[in-house]
């Protein structure tokens, strides 16, 4: 089992490649996230010190618990980069056997690990044993094909093989991101395992995440695109599951989370890559700002962080001139 409770009240932030930096975990953490994972890490990369790794890795106290994640399918890199991390003091780890991009598994990694589950569960296994109990986890799909559901016989074996948690997407890898999440296969999951089950897919609102811990019964869940929208979307989820009206999500909430994040960006990320991920998510949480067109556009031309300054500014104008998103 895992050393940190793992509990429908604790939801989790995914590792979303490009987006999970430090800044964006520690903004998520403050609006209710309990658990955040790094960007999906590649062993290999780790193991050649490729650049811009160790940036993936950034972390700071506040930024806990924090889960690793690893791709890899090749024994020898996850080995020497499960003992690098463990020398810089990682405690949790995950390994990436979901992701459908084709550059990932055409390497054997991600999803494509399930179209070979015994070299999955022996990934597993060797993480596990270099961690120590309770400190690994893994994610999956449905498995590569809609014809080969593996899930049903692969997770039991994970479990043997020393999981202490899965994170499900239930879609088949070849489905992308297309179709609906198949929320029924995370119960049938649970019945499978006696360790936790974290929910993934379709999770886009926090009333989505409701109905899915109330449907399926999993054991917390784990935002990803819904988080990327609405960054206080765990705030929300916690307060339907305490009962209470979900808070506002109004005109000067959006506001602040974008200053927040341009200053957690400004400490901590590197100055080009933060513009680059500041113009690209800002926009999303204005996206459904009424009038917010131009705001949008002229947020993702900004090139330097002066010209998103003026763009904050022309914002502020806008909020001050708008009704509140929830009248």
């Amino acid at each position: 089992m895992p050393l940190f409770p793992i509990r429908p009240d604790r939801p989790w932030l995914a590792p979303l490649a490009g987006f999970s930096d430090l800044p964006f975990r520690l903004l998520c953490r403050e609006s209710g996230a309990h658990v955040t994972c790094t960007e999906m890490v590649s062993a290999k990369g780790l193991v050649y010190n490729s650049k811009g790794t160790s940036e993936l890795l950034a972390t700071t106290p506040q930024d806990s618990p924090l889960v690793v994640q690893l791709f890899g399918s090749e024994p020898e890199y996850l080995n020497q980069a499960m003992d690098i991390l463990l020398d810089q003091g990682v405690q949790y780890f995950d390994l990436n056997s979901g992701c459908p991009v084709k550059k990932v598994v055409k390497t054997g990694s991600g999803a494509a690990l399930l179209k070979t589950p015994h070299r999955l569960t022996e990934l597993i296994r060797l993480m596990a044993d270099k961690a120590g109990p309770g400190k690994v986890g893994v994610k999956i799909r449905l498995g590569w094909q809609a014809a080969e559901p593996v899930f049903r016989t692969l997770a039991p074996d994970l479990e043997q093989a020393g999981a202490a948690w899965i994170t499900l997407h239930p879609r088949f890898a070849r489905q992308g991101f297309s179709g609906i999440a198949a929320w029924e296969t995370l119960e049938e999951l649970k019945q499978l395992v006696s360790i936790p089950v974290i929910a993934s897919g379709d999770l886009f609102h926090a009333e989505d995440a409701l109905r899915c811990i109330q449907k399926t019964g999993v054991d917390a869940v784990m935002f990803a695109r819904g988080a990327l929208n609405d960054p206080a979307i765990c705030a929300r989820f916690k307060d339907l599951l305490q009962g209470r009206a979900p808070r506002e999500k109004g005109k000067l909430e959006l506001l602040t989370m974008i200053k927040r994040l341009m200053e957690l960006s400004c400490q901590y990320g590197n100055e080009a890559k933060a513009l680059l991920r500041m113009r690209t998510l800002a926009p999303r949480f204005i996206r459904d700002l009424p009038g917010s067109r131009s705001l949008r556009n002229d947020l993702t031309q900004c090139r330097t962080w002066d010209d998103f300054s003026r763009a904050i500014e022309g914002l502020e104008e806008h909020v001050g001139t708008q009704p509140s998103l929830d009248t």
